[in-house]
C-alpha cells in the first residue's frame, strides 16, 4: 500500500543538492541562538490538535471529561483541555521551532504573538448542517473546518487585516514568517455516520472538497508554508476495535474496513494537494503521512518503546482494550495506567504524549512527510 502514495523523486535529488542548507535550516529551528525559521504558527484540526478550544462542557459528549484529571497528568501535571495525558503533535512542532505552546482561539486569543490554535475537538470537514439534515447531529461538536476558517478571518480582521486589503502591512505582519499546520480532519465525519444509511463514499465526496476549499482559502489569503496531516490508521484505535466484529482485521491486527476507509480518503486528499501545488507554485505544501507513520509503529511497537499497542491507558478496565463507551477516561469508574509512555493510546481514541512525540519526530525529522519538512525549512531559509 505504501508505494501507492507516490514519492517526490525530483525532491529527493534536490535534498541531496541542498543538504548543507537543509542542515543549517534544521539547526536554526532547534538552536535558540539562531533566528527562528518561523515566528508564528496557525493550527487547525480536531481533537488530535486542539489545545483548549473545547472543554468538558463543550466537547464531544463521548469524551466529556477533558477538563478533569487524569488528562494532562504526564507533562503539565494538570488538565489543559488537551485530549491526552500530555503534549500533542502540534506542541512538539512548536517546541522544535523554539516557539511557545499555541493559545486556543476561543479562550486566549489576545495572547497571539506567536500564533493561534483554531482546532476544535469533534470538528468535521463537512459543515454541521449536513449532519443536522441527516439527523446525525446528536451530541456532536457544531464546528467544522469552515468554522475555523471563519475564526481565522475574524482573527485577521482583529489585527487590521481585511480580505480586501490582503497586501497591506497588517496582513503582511500576520502572514510573514507564519507556518500553517493543519492537523488531521475527517475522522469525525466518518464516525458520526456509523450505523446510518450515509455511506463512506458520500462522506469522502463531501469532506475532501470542503477541506480543499478551506486550504484554497488559506493559500489565496497568503499562506506560503503549509503542512497537512492525513488521517491516521483509525482502525487501530481501541474504539474501532471495540465496535468492529472480530473477523474484520488486517495484517497488523487492526480493523481492516476502517483502515481501508482512511487509506482511500488519504489517496484522494493527496491528489487534491498536488492540484493545489500546481495552482499555488509559490507555496510549499507538505503532506504529513499519518497513516503510514502510525502503521509503522503498529507493525513493531517495541522498537518505539511501546508495550501496549491496542489497550487504552485510561479506561474502565474492561477487557480486552480497557475501553467502554459508557465509562471513558475521566469518568468515576475509569482510571489511568501508571506508565502511559508504554501505551500508544490514551483514552480509546486519542493518543498518549509518547505516541504523539513519535509521530511528530516522523513528520519533522523522518521520512513520513512529502516533501520532507527539512525541504520546507530550506525553502523558508532561501525565499523568506
Amino acid at each position: 500500500m505504501a508505494n501507492s502514495f507516490g514519492v517526490f523523486s525530483s525532491q529527493t535529488f534536490l535534498i541531496f543538492v541542498l543538504l548543507p542548507s537543509l542542515f543549517s535550516a534544521l539547526t536554526a529551528a532547534t538552536n535558540p541562538l539562531t533566528p527562528r525559521p518561523f515566528n508564528k504558527i496557525y493550527a487547525f484540526g480536531d481533537s488530535f490538535t486542539d489545545t483548549g478550544n473545547t472543554k468538558t462542557a463543550t466537547g464531544p459528549s463521548g469524551f466529556g471529561h477533558v477538563s478533569t484529571s487524569p488528562y494532562g497528568s504526564t507533562y503539565f501535571h494538570h488538565p489543559t483541555n488537551r485530549y491526552s495525558d500530555g503534549r500533542l503533535v502540534i506542541d512538539f512542532v512548536t517546541q522544535s521551532l523554539s516557539l511557545p505552546f499555541l493559545p486556543p482561539y476561543l479562550h486566549n486569543k489576545d495572547n497571539a504573538t506567536y500564533g493561534v490554535n483554531f482546532a476544535v475537538g469533534g470538528a468535521t470537514a463537512i459543515n454541521h448542517a449536513f449532519f443536522v439534515k441527516n439527523n446525525l447531529s446528536l451530541d456532536i461538536t457544531p464546528q467544522s473546518i469552515q468554522t475555523q476558517l471563519i475564526w481565522f478571518n475574524k482573527f485577521l480582521e482583529s489585527k487590521g487585516c481585511k480580505a480586501a486589503e490582503s497586501s497591506g502591512p497588517q496582513c503582511q505582519a500576520a502572514f510573514d514568517d507564519a507556518l500553517f499546520w493543519v492537523g488531521e480532519i475527517g475522522v469525525n465525519d466518518y464516525a458520526y455516520t456509523l450505523g446510518s444509511s450515509v455511506t463512506s463514499d458520500t462522506i469522502r465526496k463531501l469532506a475532501i472538497p470542503s477541506f480543499t476549499n478551506f486550504l484554497q482559502a488559506l493559500l489565496k489569503r497568503g499562506a506560503k508554508y503549509v503542512v497537512v496531516q492525513g488521517l491516521p490508521t483509525t482502525g487501530c484505535l481501541p474504539l474501532a476495535m471495540y465496535l468492529a466484529p472480530e473477523d474484520d482485521r488486517d495484517g497488523i491486527g487492526c480493523v481492516k474496513s476502517v483502515n481501508n476507509q482512511s487509506y482511500t480518503h488519504n489517496l484522494v486528499l493527496q491528489a487534491q494537494l498536488q492540484n493545489l501545488r500546481q495552482q499555488f507554485p509559490q507555496a510549499v505544501i507538505v503532506y504529513a503521512d499519518y497513516w503510514n507513520a502510525f502503521r509503522m509503529v503498529m507493525k513493531n511497537p517495541g522498537k518505539y518503546g511501546f508495550k501496549e499497542p491496542f489497550k487504552a491507558c485510561c479506561g474502565s478496565g474492561e477487557p480486552p482494550y480497557n475501553f467502554n463507551v459508557f465509562a471513558t477516561c475521566g469518568s468515576p469508574s475509569a482510571k489511568a495506567c501508571p506508565n502511559p509512555y508504554q501505551y500508544i493510546n490514551w483514552d480509546g481514541v486519542h493518543l498518549t504524549e509518547a505516541m504523539y512525540k513519535v509521530m511528530s519526530n516522523m513528520f519533522l525529522s523522518g521520512t513520513f512527510s512529502r516533501p520532507p519538512f527539512s525541504y520546507l525549512l530550506s525553502r523558508k531559509q532561501r525565499d523568506g
